[in-house]
């Protein structure tokens, strides 16, 4: 067999081609992020042997990168929620997230991710991951402060609030600034290294999977030192190497609509051979199509007060929504729409050039609608319309159009400032992949007939987990399906 045989994740080797086994352990497990490292602590402490491949130098992956706000609530609340006064039921959490992704989520995911949430809130606590019985109260994308609790979503937001009780289920590590990530992965990390049953194989890259003749997974070709092993597995391998926002032909392959020049936001490794090793040994994938995008229009907070309009002036969002979902509908309208603009007062744009993540910049002021609707090049009289009827309903405190929540409407009164939020022309409009292989909630990757792959199995985004949309995401679900769902994986493993 050639080299370029054996490195192609696509091309599964036969079992029956390898004449000796480097390495033999119960679980390999390819990617040292959040959801291997996961999988490889539940999978030793089940009494399995691990070999754990990371093709970095060092563990972290997507996960060390993120803020590492975790989605967790139901089961009456977590202690967190509690101490913060909120009681949270897992029918409600339920049907927030069925409302979140509708015929796209996979339900029996979400369920056992709901009915189980309170569990992995002990298991993180019980691996040392610290959360602080606090709220912060304040509209952010992150929390910048120590505090834990924080509305992460649309809970709040028309129409989810119309399908289950707002209640905050983010939940943020107990450390200032944007460090959550760091902290999270060098706590599961210490995990890992004081597992003795796990070794841990670092600058490794996985090329293909090793089959049976009858279609079962035994291994795992790896790149250690120039050299390719073969690495037998006994119980199967854990396929945890993330998306594929890294690589540009899957992008435009599998999700077109977002090969338009957003920023991939992953590590290097997010190229999608996890994915593409899966389907190598028959695995079906799904939700390929979808990806998570972002228009962070806040902070500061006080531009939630504007309005979102398109090039023709009109608005298409209740502007009181989660960033991803802003970020979605933005992304909708630019496919009709050469320009989209946050229009504002000097109040409203406040602190926005000391705290912004957004990088849009001015397009347009003016003291009247007018002057700033020529400065735009917009139609006459369309942004003029569009504000005063904005206007009149938010001084009664209401938005009969879009449903914006009364706490965030008041009148934009000149001076009247516009940001140009146009794809391609400054603003930050990050993505990643929400696409992978089918699996079921404990790990198991399926083929085109539903029917379990012996062998293999997958978490984080190498799957296609509780996220299947940026229109109904909450900050969370990446880190918190990672680690949930990494845990199930190895433990399903562990056993078989």
């Amino acid at each position: 067999m050639s080299d370029k045989d054996k490195s192609s994740p696509s091309k599964p080797l036969r079992a029956s081609d390898v004449s000796n086994w480097d390495i033999e352990t119960d679980v390999a497990i390819v990617g040292f992020g959040g959801a291997g490292a996961c999988a490889a602590i539940e999978a030793a402490d089940a009494g399995a042997s691990v070999a754990l491949f990371e093709l970095a130098s060092a563990s972290g992956g997507s996960t060390a990168l993120s803020s590492a706000e975790i989605y967790m609530g139901g089961n009456g609340g977590t202690p967190v929620q509690k101490a913060c006064g909120y009681e949270d039921d897992t029918d409600n959490m339920l049907s927030y997230l069925r409302a979140c992704f509708g015929n796209q989520a996979d339900d029996a995911k979400l369920k056992h991710y709901c009915e189980n949430s309170i569990k992995h809130y002990e298991w993180l606590t019980g691996m040392g991951v610290p959360f602080k019985m606090s709220e912060l109260k304040e509209r952010a994308i992150m929390a910048l402060t120590d505090d834990c609790l924080l509305f992460t979503g649309n809970e709040k937001a028309y129409p989810f609030y119309e399908q289950a009780k707002p209640v905050p289920r983010g939940h943020n590590l107990e450390v200032e600034g944007d460090n959550g990530g760091p902290l999270l992965m060098k706590i599961l990390t210490d995990a890992v290294e004081q597992r003795p049953a796990i070794n841990v194989h670092y600058e490794a890259r996985a090329l293909t999977l090793i089959q049976s003749d009858e279609g079962e997974v035994v291994g795992i070709v790896v790149r250690i030192n120039q050299k390719e092993q073969y690495v037998r597995a006994t119980k199967g391998v854990i396929l945890c190497a993330g998306g594929f926002c890294m690589n540009e032909d899957m992008l435009r392959q599998y999700a077109p609509q977002f090969d338009c020049g957003l920023t991939p936001i992953g590590n290097p490794g997010d190229t999608g051979s996890g994915i593409r090793m899966g389907m190598g040994a028959g695995a079906a994938v799904t939700n390929m199509h979808e990806c998570f995008v972002s228009l962070p229009y806040y902070p500061p907070s006080s531009l939630t007060y504007g309005i979102l309009v398109n090039d023709k002036g009109q608005r298409f969002i209740n502007e009181d929504c989660y960033h991803g979902r802003v970020g979605y509908n933005a992304l909708l309208q630019q496919q009709n729409s050469k320009r989209i603009y946050l229009i504002t007062d000097v109040d409203g744009y406040g602190d926005y050039e000391k705290m912004s993540y957004l990088g849009a910049q001015v397009a347009g002021t003016g003291e009247s609608i007018a002057e700033l609707e020529q400065e735009l090049e917009l139609p006459e009289g369309s942004l003029q319309h569009s504000l005063d009827t904005y206007n009149q309903n938010a001084e009664r405190g209401e938005d009969p159009l879009f449903h914006k929540s009364e706490a965030w409407l008041r009148p934009i009164q000149a001076p009247y400032v516009a940001l140009d939020c146009t794809l391609g022309r400054g603003p930050f409009y990050p993505f990643f992949t929400l696409g992978g292989l089918e699996s079921l909630p404990t790990g198991e990757v399926l083929n085109g007939d539903k029917e379990v792959i012996p062998g293999l199995y997958a978490a984080g985004r190498t799957t296609a987990g509780i996220p299947r949309t940026a229109a109904g995401y909450a900050s969370g679900m990446s880190v918190g399906d990672a680690t949930f769902f990494g845990r199930m994986a190895g433990k399903q493993a562990a056993l078989r």
